[in-house]
């Protein structure tokens, strides 16, 4: 089975690039020079060395030996929250400014939720001298204060999104109207593996760098580079796609994707795609999305602005349907108190998002010595206010 991208733009019967024309030049230069840019040396050495000396890569792979202890296993934690602007995302920017940069363009554009991209994007514009304008959602705009304001200092130009839910999938649809309508001198970097080939593709790429880590880590600490298990949260999926990437081909490592199950599946106000969705088009690509009959996009719900998006990527889509990645559901309530377990049992709060990957513990039978690495994909403190409401703290 085939589980990477095809010369098309596709993962099985998902991807591609459902684009209007007036999108169509910038897709397709980025498609025709993306891998020659990417693979060239010197891209390759500028790359590294910012994720070692601006990033601080490699992020530690830390055996939480509280956690192990309560779940009988040994639980990894891949310690994405450590990197410089506190989550993954910042492997992603730094790979997209500078393909940017070689591409000649001045100008950048993204969308964010719960801000952590847009605060990556806004750092690596900073970094590079480029203009900088952030799509974000009104309600995550309360919700994401801190990092509204990180993004302010930055030099970013935020501006909230007010059709819809008003949340991430809005943020979306107002930064794609503004690349149509800026087609020459501006570069969208999209934050997840979402839209239109070939961005599902390289952002997975630059996000490779996770499990590459991972890998050379657990040689280091167990002796092998097979886990049993490998847990993700996922909302469009660039961190659990980055988790999985070098283990995908490896059929013995069970791959575990979490989704949000807001206040439960069958609520109306949930985030679980896979649970929900049907097969459609969503943000430029064919993959599995929450829609009405008529196929009208289903406003999602989590208490996390990071999984709040009604889609999943088309590679996320291609491993569900094939089901060489199991996809599960977390509430808000279940991601909250192991937010909270975490916090007491190793002194790290996590993302709101990450919780929801190790809320899924709970839920699993693990056997005596079996090696679990969950993606704590970022750090919580961005969620203070909502973790502080909730327990009443």
């Amino acid at each position: 089975m085939e589980y990477f991208v095809n010369e098309k733009g596709y993962y099985g019967d998902f991807g591609g690039a459902y684009i209007p024309e007036m999108l169509y030049p910038n897709v397709e230069e980025l498609r025709q020079n993306y891998m020659s840019i990417i693979n060239d040396e010197g891209f390759q050495e500028e790359f590294k060395k910012l994720l070692k000396d601006y990033v601080g890569r490699p992020s530690p792979l830390y055996l939480a030996k509280r956690l192990s202890s309560k779940y009988h296993a040994n639980i990894f934690l891949k310690r994405e929250d450590l990197n410089h602007t506190g989550a993954h995302k910042i492997n992603n920017t730094i790979g997209q400014i500078l393909l940017a940069e070689r591409l000649g363009k001045k100008r950048i554009i993204a969308e964010t939720g719960a801000g952590q991209h847009g605060v990556a994007t806004a750092t690596v514009c900073a970094l590079r001298g480029l203009e900088c304008v952030i799509y974000m959602g009104e309600i995550d705009i309360e919700r994401q204060a801190p990092n509204v304001a990180r993004m302010k200092m930055l030099g970013a130009t935020v501006v909230p999104a007010t059709s819809g839910s008003k949340t991430l999938k809005d943020a979306t649809n107002e930064a794609m109207r503004d690349w149509v309508n800026n087609p020459v001198d501006t570069h969208y970097i999209i934050g997840s593996v979402v839209g239109p080939h070939p961005y599902p593709d390289m952002v997975a790429l630059f996000q490779s760098i996770i499990s590459e880590e991972t890998k050379k880590q657990l040689i280091e600490q167990t002796g092998r580079d097979q886990p049993d298990y490998v847990l993700a949260c996922v909302g469009g999926g660039s961190n659990a796609m980055g988790m999985f990437y070098h283990f995908i081909n490896d059929a013995a490592v069970k791959l575990i994707a979490v989704e949000a199950a807001g206040k439960g599946v069958s609520s109306g106000y949930t985030a679980a795609t896979t649970a929900l969705g049907k097969e459609g088009v969503l943000h430029g690509s064919r993959s599995i999305l929450m829609q009405t009959e008529d196929g009208q996009v289903v406003e999602p719900f989590s208490v996390s602005a990071g999984l709040d998006y009604p889609g999943i990527g088309p590679q996320h889509a291609h491993l569900f349907k094939t089901t060489r990645a199991q996809y599960v559901s977390i509430t808000d309530e279940e991601a909250l108190n192991a937010g909270l377990l975490c916090t007491q049992l190793e002194g790290i709060i996590p993302a709101i998002e990450s919780a929801h990957a190790i809320a899924q513990l709970e839920k699993m039978e693990f056997k005596a010595g079996e090696n679990v690495v969950v993606c704590l994909s970022g750090r919580g403190d961005k969620d203070m206010e909502t973790y502080m409401k909730y327990f009443g703290l």
